[in-house]
């Protein structure tokens, strides 16, 4: 009973945090929201394989927490520097 009470508040997270993607003012609210939703996704995953007695939901969400790590991260150097391929050694001494 309980972990089905963490679904739904996760669940209920998980609307604010869509809610927030749509309609972030600002590029960054829309990361972070974006980043918000993929951890409530992994603790959605954790809650719902230990109601069905999965284990391997964990390995999903281990694995679904490092693609939202690699994507948060490749998203925002690209909004920093307008380029994934962007190497700071390439830059000219001053």
């Amino acid at each position: 009973m309980m972990f089905a009470a963490a679904a739904a508040a996760i669940l209920v997270a998980l609307a604010l945090a869509i809610t927030r993607a749509i309609k972030g003012p600002t590029v960054f609210d829309r990361v972070l929201a974006g980043n918000s939703v993929g951890t409530l996704a992994i603790m959605l995953l954790a809650v719902v394989g230990f109601l069905t007695e999965r284990p391997e939901f964990l390995d999903i969400g281990l694995t679904y927490g490092l693609l939202n790590l690699i994507g948060t991260l490749s998203v925002l150097k690209f909004f920093r520097h307008g380029d994934l391929a962007y190497d700071v050694d390439s830059e000219p001494k001053s």
